[in-house]
């Protein structure tokens, strides 16, 4: 693969879809779109046949129906050959986001043991250690949250907001927020000070949407990493034009 070849990447999120260009191995354009048919369409018009990489958590029929939009395309799959050993009982389950996850932080890390935080619909903690993908963690992220407590008691109101509030609620609503705001960030914390001691070369990489309503240490092994898994896809793609 020349260096200079354009390559576009298109990520399919649950909610949104990430479209990118790259070019001499840099992100160039971005754009981030809703995820209806109409709008990936008009969104992918203008691309033609330049080479493309599609990574999708989207089921099966959603992603094929996608991908038959597109030529020139790699879909990445768990079948892909990738750059990194997956150590994982059940490798055909695995989230491609977070294999693309753990394939950037193998080129962007400087420590043996690299753990991508990735905030979106669901937390995800990944482990990368040396070049062997070791699992990590799943659990609801924001919007889960509510909607189950809307969804599994009788009274709870859906709530969608994402802003800073204090510990203690002083209403039901307000206690809500603070359970879910500041228990995800609670949770956040506690697994890196698990993984701290767990290893001593160790950086964390913070990616995903709702990763910008929580607070990080200004510590040197925590770096934000906005488009972690995009960049991911592009080591993949790499890995397959050789």
């Amino acid at each position: 693969m020349a260096d200079s070849e354009t390559v576009l990447l298109i990520d399919a999120g649950n909610t949104h879809v990430k479209i990118c260009t790259v070019h001499n191995g840099v992100i160039q354009t971005l754009k981030r779109i809703p995820n209806t048919e109409g709008a990936i369409h008009s969104s992918l018009l203008p691309y033609g046949s330049i080479p493309k990489a599609l990574s999708s958590v989207l089921d099966q029929a959603s992603t094929e129906e996608l991908e038959g939009q597109l030529s020139n395309c790699l879909l990445i799959t768990t079948k892909t050959p990738l750059p990194i050993t997956l150590d994982y009982e059940t490798p055909e389950t695995l989230g491609i986001d977070r294999i693309c996850n753990a394939c950037a932080m193998l080129r962007l890390s400087q420590t043996h043991v690299a753990i991508s935080i990735d905030i979106g619909t669901c937390i995800k903690f990944d482990v990368l250690e040396g070049n062997t993908y070791k699992g990590g963690s799943i659990s609801p992220g924001i919007d889960l949250r509510y909607r189950s407590m809307h969804e599994f008691t009788g009274r709870l109101p859906l709530l969608d907001n994402r802003n800073k509030i204090q510990l203690t609620g002083k209403s039901s609503v307000k206690s809500m927020h603070s359970g879910v705001i500041n228990g995800i960030q609670a949770e956040i914390n506690g697994l890196m000070a698990n993984y701290r001691e767990c290893y001593s070369d160790l950086t964390f990489f913070i990616t995903g949407g709702d990763a910008v309503y929580f607070d990080f240490e200004g510590k040197s092994d925590i770096f934000v990493a906005e488009n972690l898994t995009l960049e991911g896809m592009y080591t993949i793609y790499s890995f397959n034009a050789k």
